[in-house]
């Protein structure tokens, strides 16, 4: 049998060779990137805000800011957020914003093995202990026109990454908003204010309440969608929150 597969995979990859994620041009193996577009990727690493993921240009190892052994960014050392942690796998640019805009928005979702790979490295101080893993859900009108869930795809992938259950029920956008793009902080606050919720009987049968959630997102911004969805999480019983998106914002 592993002769077959492995028969069937060189088939398989003769006539349609594996292709970089960025580029299109082949490679090697399947769901990668050329040398090239790799060197184009800004990926998040050690130091970082303990809370929010925000990296650090130097070391702040030796300036607690909270006065305890992690470090925290300004922002959230003046105003923590609703949710636990966060971490991104890159930063917002022009590279990465290629890939996340073919991902959303050109039917790319051959993409999905890629980014979840690298949201599940990024997120390697947050699987232990994480108990169900949510995708942040979209209204039914966009869902109709989109036709499929991006932060779900990658959801059920790290799913399976993982060995974490996930669900894309329990949590509902219950009111349409407009696209975020283009708004500012309080803007984007007051567009998805009371814009989510949760359903109540499932969430029982999921066991929310006391539960680590695992929330995913495409982007972080200003953090107000991911912030929205944790206070209505956390009002359910959810006991810690915690984001991990494919990029974030670095100003």
């Amino acid at each position: 049998m592993a002769f077959l597969r492995s028969a069937l995979r060189v088939g398989i990859d003769a006539i349609l060779p594996p292709r970089c994620g960025g580029c299109g041009d082949v490679t090697d193996t399947t769901h990668a990137v050329c040398a090239t577009c790799w060197a184009g990727l800004r990926f998040i690493t050690a130091p970082h805000c303990a809370c929010c993921g925000y990296p650090f240009e130097l070391d702040a190892a030796d300036t607690r800011w909270d006065g305890s052994d992690e470090t925290l960014c300004g922002p959230c050392h003046q105003k923590p957020p609703a949710f636990d942690r966060a971490r991104a796998a890159l930063v917002y640019d022009d590279h990465s914003r290629d890939y996340l805009l073919r991902f959303k928005h050109a039917d790319r979702t051959d993409l999905t093995p890629l980014l979840a790979r690298w949201m599940f490295q990024a997120g390697h101080d947050i699987w232990d202990g994480a108990d169900l893993i949510l995708p942040v859900p979209l209204h039914r009108r966009r869902l109709w026109t989109r036709r499929y869930n991006q932060s779900g795809l990658l959801a059920q992938k790290l799913s399976r990454h993982t060995g974490i259950a996930w669900d894309g029920v329990v949590l509902r956008r219950a009111r349409y908003t407009r696209s975020l793009g283009g708004l500012g902080p309080s803007s984007r606050k007051r567009e998805v204010g009371g814009a989510f919720n949760v359903d109540e009987a499932r969430a029982q049968r999921l066991g929310l309440a006391g539960a680590h959630i695992v929330l995913i997102d495409d982007v972080l911004t200003t953090g107000a969608t991911a912030n929205a969805c944790a206070r209505i999480l956390k009002r359910a019983g959810a006991a810690h929150i915690s984001v991990i998106t494919v990029a974030r914002v670095v100003r």
